[in-house]
């Protein structure tokens, strides 16, 4: 059996690894007790790296007066500390911000659990080491057992102390590497006798309480194990990269039902703790089952912490809804495979069992091979007093009414048919009436018009009327199954409502889902992409948001504000940034600058992280819960996914033009190369020729050399002029000053400085009589005459006859010069304006004459194109704007510059 990882957990892997080598190195001083030595141990190792030369700093160090301590910490570079007004107190902490700009090259922190000061950047200080181990800077820590969180509450049984700072287990795992500082008891009591652990007050009171030998025995024992499970992960680690065979044949996974009580926080680290030993997947799970009692806004809020515990343990959260609550679990659970299952002992009276039925009961019945355990739901931990909130209170008046308007109504339609019926046949009516309540009010208003259906039954229409005697017995059964069967109904009522609420909802947020995948995927360009997502979640959340992508310098940048978005502030925008650096989310809600207003989210595509998307809840939302957390973060993987699919977009639209212009740049080197080599070959020639002194030469060859060396070298000026020319109109650097000019005067001009080229070249001009005053720049179209001439000359037989003409039509000037030569080849009327683009290489020239031509007659508001002439030859036509009527002398046509 081939037990090697697969080509796809190999790249996994890979981009794992590659990710931690960015990172800086967590290695973790780990203690059961404080006082067995963790801080004094994390110094001698900083020592001993800086004389390997290693840049180390303190950044925060409690030496709690012990001189052995404070003696490792002399000499070290310390870090100034952070001071935050609190209350009217100052609160001394580290500094993150000095500890990235100072970016040591190793840097110690200790108390990793401790708790920092309202007002800083995390809550925890273990994640503002996490943020420098994203900085890349490596960092030694201290941690003592009891704050680890998932070990809480055993610590709290042991020692009798509830532990109030902890931090997620998660920060043992992202160690890379854990150090068990362990001392016996008998010594820790001894360091504790000597005054070596706190001062003599704090110690008598200590040694009776926390430091009993028993505890601390305890504690140690649940650091060597805690610390084994460390070793033994990295094992695993070790044996998945290297292909080892498993040890178990089939892995274990464990669920845990999660609820608002606050016991629940006991199972939940009771799972993390199972889960970790048998290194099994762990879930937590919720279930809203419809025939439960509505949970108030303060369980939801219970709820939701709960579910963010289990998340930070690192278990999946799941909330799950249906008819009946075992079935959702076992269903569920048999569906994910999970081995074992966790659910809270009951601690409601056993009448209620008898009566609801037991959940315990049904689920222990059902299992089949699934492990079920009961925990104990009896906790150390102070539990929240109840707040009384009157019932009357919570529902709104308008169901009330509609309750009793219900009963009356149901009164007058018996009352109006009761001549004609059965007695059965009325309290048919009144059944009618609340199944009607039920569909419009809740619980409480359907269970009084229950009642008052009944009194006023009995009241009004069974013997004797008008009293609620009864007068027979059999009534008083009809009464009981009429209550029951109405009670019924109405439960049945409220329970598809309830159902069709949340169907609705979720109906809704699918939707919604859908409709913005659907239009992301037909939308181009950032600004359209955010407002669609934009407006999609301030549809379903009833909430403002926002986009933000990275700039050019990595800064986030908005590209879109709409109706439904808003502006981040300073402070928001740094909030965003730091998502965007950290790839965690932040802001409210979270544990990360919770103070924020907004919640934010990074935008992780497959390659990378594309930006962040920020929700501002309405005024009717005071936070999100889990659900609603996991919905908007489907909704932000659509988003990165289309982000970074326009990223993707823009960089193959960058990599073609790159292409293209390292293209453009090697035709042009070719060209020019190959065009300036020639008249500089002539020159050379000539002048070493003229050089020679055993060489004669008669007057007429010396004037032949040097007419050649001013011919070719007047060529290489036009070459020349003509890449710089271009180069300028690329860049806007020519601006066209526009002048009321004669075209005549422009052709005279031109003639004149070519009548040497043009004297044995048969030349036709046909130029309108009545050609009026034209505004454009007379340097830039002689430019233009010079190079379609010079053009015409050079690609035509000596013999050819050269036409010029000129004429009005509508509001231009058309010009044209025509030849007879070879024509222009098939399909390159419109290429052969391009860069570097040439007829034939018989004429020799770089090909930028005429693209330069295009150039100046686009800036002068007109166009130019070439057709193939009927006979042969070729025919090249542009046109000039002829404007308005000539201004007086005085005035002056304003510069444009080149568009």
């Amino acid at each position: 059996m081939d037990n090697r990882p697969s080509p796809d957990e190999l790249l996994a892997q890979l981009k794992v690894d590659e990710e931690r080598e960015q990172q800086g190195k967590l290695k973790i001083f780990f203690g059961a007790a404080p006082g067995v030595g963790k801080t004094y141990a994390m110094l001698a190792a900083a020592r001993e790296k800086r004389s390997e030369g290693i840049d180390v700093a303190a950044g925060i160090v409690e030496t709690h007066g012990r001189r052995e301590t404070e003696a490792l910490v002399e000499g070290l570079e310390i870090i100034p500390r952070r001071e935050i007004e609190y209350s009217g107190t100052i609160l001394r902490e580290f500094d993150l911000d000095a500890a990235l700009k100072r970016k040591p090259g190793l840097i110690l922190i200790d108390e990793l659990a401790h708790t920092n000061a309202p007002g800083s950047r995390h809550k925890k200080r273990w994640q503002d080491v996490f943020e420098l181990l994203a900085a890349g800077i490596n960092v030694y820590a201290s941690l003592n057992v009891q704050h680890v969180e998932s070990l809480n509450d055993v610590v709290s049984q042991i020692t009798g102390v509830v532990v109030r700072e902890t931090l997620p287990d998660l920060v043992l795992d992202r160690a890379d590497e854990v150090e068990l500082i362990d001392l016996p008891p008998e010594d820790l009591l001894q360091r504790l006798k000597e005054g070596k652990v706190y001062v003599a007050e704090l110690a008598d009171r200590a040694r009776q309480h926390f430091f009993r030998r028993g505890n601390l025995l305890a504690l140690r024992e649940l650091a060597l194990r805690r610390t084994a499970e460390c070793v033994d992960e990295q094992m695993q680690d070790y044996r998945q990269v290297k292909g080892v065979r498993e040890i178990w044949p089939a892995g274990e996974r464990i669920m845990v039902c999660v609820g608002a009580n606050p016991r629940s926080i006991r199972l939940i680290r009771s799972a993390k703790r199972m889960a970790a030993g048998l290194h099994a997947q762990w879930l937590a799970v919720n279930i809203e089952a419809p025939a439960m009692v509505k949970p108030s806004e303060a369980d939801m809020r219970q709820l939701a912490e709960h579910m963010r515990l289990a998340e930070s343990l690192g278990a999946e959260t799941v909330t799950l809804s249906g008819h009946k609550a075992s079935e959702e679990i076992l269903n569920y659970a048999r569906s994910r495979n999970v081995t074992k299952l966790i659910v809270g002992k009951p601690t409601h009276p056993r009448w209620k069992d008898r009566i609801y039925g037991s959940l315990l009961d049904e689920v222990v019945r059902e299992s089949g091979n699934i492990d079920v355990y009961v925990i104990s739901g009896e906790s150390a931990e102070a539990l929240p007093a109840p707040v009384p909130k009157p019932a009357l209170q919570r529902l709104r008046t308008r169901d009330w009414l509609l309750s009793l308007g219900g009963v009356a109504g149901s009164t007058g339609l018996a009352a109006l048919i009761s001549p004609y019926v059965t007695l059965v046949d009325v309290s048919m009516v009144y059944i009618l009436g609340i199944v009607v309540t039920s569909s419009l009010t809740s619980r409480g208003p359907s269970l009084l018009a229950t009642v008052l259906s009944i009194a006023a039954f009995d009241f009004f229409f069974v013997p004797p009327v008008f009293t609620f005697a009864v007068g027979d017995a059999k009534y008083l059964v009809s009464f009981v199954v009429m209550f029951v069967v109405a009670l019924v109904i109405s439960s049945l009522t409220l329970r598809v409502r309830e159902q069709a609420s949340a169907a609705r909802q979720r109906e809704r947020r699918t939707a919604a889902l859908y409709s913005l995948s659907r239009e992301l995927a037909h939308e181009r360009g950032f600004d359209r992409l955010s407002a669609a997502a934009i407006r999609q979640i301030g549809e379903v959340f009833s909430s403002k948001a926002v986009v933000l992508i990275p700039g050019e310098k990595g800064i986030l940048e908005v590209p879109f504000m709409g109706p439904n978005a808003f502006a981040p502030d300073r402070r928001e925008a740094s909030v965003a940034q730091w998502t965007f650096d950290h790839h965690q989310r932040a802001g409210l809600g979270t544990d990360t600058l919770p103070g924020s207003k907004a919640l934010y989210l990074p935008l992780v595509a497959s390659s990378k992280t594309v930006g962040v998307l920020g929700i501002l809840p309405g005024p009717a939302v005071v936070s999100f819960d889990q659900d609603q957390v996991h919905a908007l973060e489907s909704f932000a993987n659509q988003t990165a996914l289309a982000i970074e699919r326009a990223f993707l977009a823009e960089e193959a639209q960058q990599a073609l033009l790159q292409a293209e212009t390292e293209t453009l740049r090697n035709t042009m080197l070719s060209s020019v190369s190959h065009d300036l080599r020639t008249p500089l070959a002539a020159i050379t020639g000539a002048a070493s020729t003229l050089l020679q002194q055993d060489v004669v030469l008669d007057q007429f060859n010396r004037r032949e050399l040097i007419q050649t060396i001013y011919e070719e070298s007047d060529h290489l000026n036009q070459l020349i002029r003509n890449v710089l020319d271009m180069t300028r109109l690329e860049s806007k650097a020519i601006t066209v000053k526009k002048e009321w000019q004669s075209l005549e005067e422009i052709v005279g001009v031109v003639l004149n400085r070519l009548h040497d080229r043009l004297k044995d070249r048969p030349l036709k001009i046909d130029l309108s009589e009545h050609l009026p005053l034209i505004p454009f720049d007379p340097l830039l179209i002689e430019q233009v005459l010079m190079n379609l001439f010079d053009n015409a000359l050079k690609y035509t037989p000596t013999v050819s006859p050269l036409e010029l003409s000129a004429v009005v039509q509508g509001d231009y000037v058309v010009v044209e010069l025509s030849d007879r030569g070879p024509g222009i080849p098939d399909g390159a009327e419109e290429s052969i304006f391009e860069k570097f683009m040439r007829g034939s290489s018989a004429g020799g020239g770089i090909g930028l004459g005429l693209t330069i031509c295009r150039a100046i007659v686009i800036a002068h508001g007109g166009r130019i194109w070439s057709e193939n002439r009927e006979g042969g030859g070729a025919i090249f036509r542009f046109t000039l704007p002829v404007g308005e009527e000539p201004p007086g002398p005085e005035q002056e046509i304003e510069a444009d510059e080149v568009p």
